[in-house]
């Protein structure tokens, strides 16, 4: 499992929920097969002391997880990827995680002027900042 303070990247100035975030970054770790059957999340606990966010919002991020099949709870464990869950298997799969992402940054560019030429070279220089065991 990941350092815990390391699990999870939670922005709390995006205009999308905390527990939103959440739940779509552990959906693209399974789908990146970063995470797969039976690998423990950090505690509740952990990642609301980790980023100062209230513990009910990760509850509810798990909670929804777990409804979606992606995550059971064990007794004594925690919540775990649930067994069967496989990662998405064709790349397109994953690029459909990846689209909403990049919409955004791409209507951001456009309403900050700057070109697709800049903006896709500043997306090259994000990549190659990000440590290659989480870029496969």
């Amino acid at each position: 499992m990941p350092n815990p303070s390391a699990f999870f990247d939670i922005q709390p100035q995006l205009a999308t929920p905390i527990y939103r975030q959440v739940v779509e970054q552990v959906q693209r770790l399974v789908a990146g097969g970063q995470l797969g059957p039976g690998d423990e999340l950090p505690s509740v606990r952990a990642v609301a002391e980790r980023h100062a966010i209230n513990p009910m919002t990760v509850s509810k991020a798990y909670s929804l997880l777990e409804a979606e099949g992606l995550l059971e709870r064990r007794r004594g464990v925690g919540m775990v990827v649930a067994a069967g869950v496989q990662p998405a298997g064709a790349s397109a799969d994953r690029m459909a995680l990846l689209a909403p992402a990049l919409a955004n940054a791409a209507r951001q560019a456009a309403q900050l002027g700057i070109t697709p030429a800049a903006a896709l070279a500043a997306f090259e220089r994000a990549l190659q900042g990000i440590p290659e065991e989480k870029n496969p």
